[in-house]
């Protein structure tokens, strides 16, 4: 009886030793996450459906996870289509590296078109009420008329660059006409021919 017992344990022993060697290997699986145009892609949820472990990857798309041979790893973003990876289980060592790429996962919807007003009565309404004759070019030239820019410049605080500039022309003036006479241009020919020309080329009108 104890001779059977003995045998008994050691085949036990002999099974429990058997069976813990064809235990699944561990897997330290790295890699990246990429698009198809070969970008990474950061923060890709990278998880193991066997072991029920995941993790996100970096801002690189790099991840490291620990994992069995032949488990079952889902990858899976935002606008991605999920894909599954299955670890080999003919793995020599217990590292293993992967360039993962996931696939955009296209939506498409039917067309939509917006528009400005609520209801067909408000359209009605701004399409009789619209000026045809008013564009971005003439409502340009409105604002950018001189009437317009006197009306603003009125009410703008003087620019400290500008009277600088101003003091600085006016004494290089003085400088320019020191022991002779201040320059009058109503004495000046060349203004005259230009006065002259301007008004037959009708450009005073349109001032």
């Amino acid at each position: 009886m104890k001779r059977f017992l003995i045998l008994f344990a050691l085949l036990f022993l002999f099974e429990s030793l058997d069976s813990f060697a064809q235990e699944k290997q561990l897997i330290q699986l790295s890699g990246v996450v990429v698009t198809e145009e070969a970008f990474e892609l950061p923060y890709t949820t990278v998880y193991n459906k066997t072991l029920h472990k995941g993790l996100i990857s970096d801002s690189y798309g790099f991840f490291s996870i620990v994992c069995n041979t032949g488990d079952t790893i889902l990858f899976s973003r935002k606008g991605y289509s999920t894909s599954p990876f299955v670890v080999p289980d003919s793995l020599d060592e217990n590292r293993y590296s992967i360039i993962h790429m996931l696939v955009r996962d296209t939506l498409e919807i039917p067309e939509i078109r917006v528009y400005p007003w609520p209801n067909k009565e408000a359209f009605a309404q701004h399409f009789v009420n619209m000026n045809p004759y008013e564009d971005d070019i003439r409502r340009a030239q409105r604002e950018l008329s001189g009437e317009s820019l006197a009306f603003v410049a009125a009410r703008l605080d003087a620019d400290p660059s500008l009277a600088f500039g101003t003091m600085t022309k006016q004494q290089n003036t003085k400088i320019y006409t020191n022991g002779q006479l201040p320059q009058n241009n109503l004495l000046n020919p060349y203004a005259w021919s230009k006065l002259i020309k301007d008004w037959q080329d009708g450009k005073l009108s349109r001032q």
